[in-house]
């Protein structure tokens, strides 16, 4: 009976745009390889260091630059009253008040083009998406305003605003909530993109987009915003920012380089350490943080250790940002390959809402796990 009723069960979890509350992960979302290790902290913490969820951590930078900077304010649905959809404005109405933080109605299109309209009068709003896919009946505003306006005025007027919100794949929400737009966001030029995994990501990306006179698209998780991270006690100071197109190297290795983004990073990492386990091949994964513009540079830095190359994304194969880098990979760094470059990526279908589907539309652990060692003809 069971099987019968869980269609039912989970449309009735499942948040609607105005009930927001998102059902929990399946199982397969939250292995437990991956919940220890993102929830970690270091084995000899240095002093000062502290655990913060995503979301905390994008709540204090939000809270410090709304503190520093009076022009800056944040605006979307459900942001004030309710503190986020995600509560990551959790307790900034309260401090800042309505005039700082602001409720928008259900019109992406309207308040996008307020906020837009707001960045080119000279303030910097932060404009909070409740997922990036309803994002789409902005594109207009973002696209051809936000990104456009500074190289149209010879760069006299510039647009400093953020987007931000949840984006990638999700949980039991279906097509139309659950997709990646780091592509399609990425190919758009006067567009800074961003794409943060940890807390330190998130909190240093996220303060260095409302600082930066461009438009910068924040592109968050929400399967990641109640993961726990250490946090070092440099990041926890207000003047913490991490400069764009700087990826991170998360694992260091030598015999094939992993580059990814977002929730694929801490997924990268324990298909990294299951090869040192099972084969004694080392893995290097890099973070790369910054969608638009790439850090090419340690791309090829790494290739150049490692002779090898795979990308690993949720977004769609085709066109995608994996394809991006390994067709820079070929055209500045072929010397330097031993081997073809490989991409994990998303299934080439709209996000299947069957939850067995589901799990076989995106990159899963043992998926990374299984293309690494064919690439090193492990298996």
């Amino acid at each position: 009976m069971s099987r019968y009723l869980r269609p039912a069960v989970r449309l009735a979890a499942t948040a609607s745009r105005v009930q927001v509350a998102r059902p929990a992960a399946p199982s397969f979302f939250k292995p437990a390889s991956v919940a220890a290790f993102q929830k970690r902290t270091y084995a000899d913490a240095p002093a000062g260091t502290k655990d913060y969820t995503v979301r905390d951590a994008l709540n204090e930078a939000l809270a410090e630059e709304l503190e520093a900077n009076d022009k800056v304010f944040v605006m979307g649905e459900e942001v004030a009253q309710y503190n986020g959809a995600y509560k990551v404005t959790k307790g900034l109405l309260d401090r800042f008040g309505d005039r700082r933080v602001i409720d928008t109605p259900i019109t992406e299109m309207g308040f996008t083009g307020l906020a837009v309209g707001a960045a080119l009068s000279g303030l910097h709003p932060v404009c909070e998406f409740m997922t990036f896919n309803f994002a789409m009946q902005s594109i207009d505003h973002i696209v051809n305003s936000a990104a456009k306006t500074l190289y149209m005025s010879g760069g006299i007027q510039p647009c400093n605003i953020t987007f931000r919100g949840p984006n990638g794949f999700a949980a039991g929400v279906a097509a139309q909530h659950s997709q990646d737009y780091s592509a399609w966001y990425g190919s758009v030029p006067g567009l800074k993109v961003v794409s943060p995994w940890s807390a330190e990501d998130a909190k240093g990306l996220l303060k260095a987009a409302i600082r930066d006179p461009n438009p910068v698209i924040v592109l968050e998780n929400e399967l990641m915003y109640g993961q726990v991270f250490p946090m070092s006690e440099a990041a926890q100071k207000d003047d913490f920012v991490i400069p764009f197109g700087k990826a991170k190297i998360e694992r260091a290795g030598s015999d094939l380089t992993i580059v990814t983004m977002s929730r694929c990073v801490g997924q990268s990492i324990v298909a990294a350490e299951a090869l040192k386990k099972k084969y004694g091949v080392e893995v290097e994964v890099l973070n790369l943080r910054s969608i638009k513009p790439l850090d090419l540079d340690a791309i090829l830095k790494s290739i150049k250790k490692t002779h090898r190359l795979m990308t690993v994304e949720s977004g769609f194969p085709s066109y995608g940002v994996g394809a991006e880098i390994v067709a820079l990979a070929v055209e500045y760094g072929f010397d330097f390959l031993d081997a073809p470059p490989q991409r994990v990526t998303g299934a080439d279908v709209p996000t299947p809402y069957a939850q067995g589907l589901e799990e076989m539309a995106f990159p899963t652990e043992s998926l990374i796990e299984n293309h690494a060692a064919k690439l090193l003809k492990l298996i």
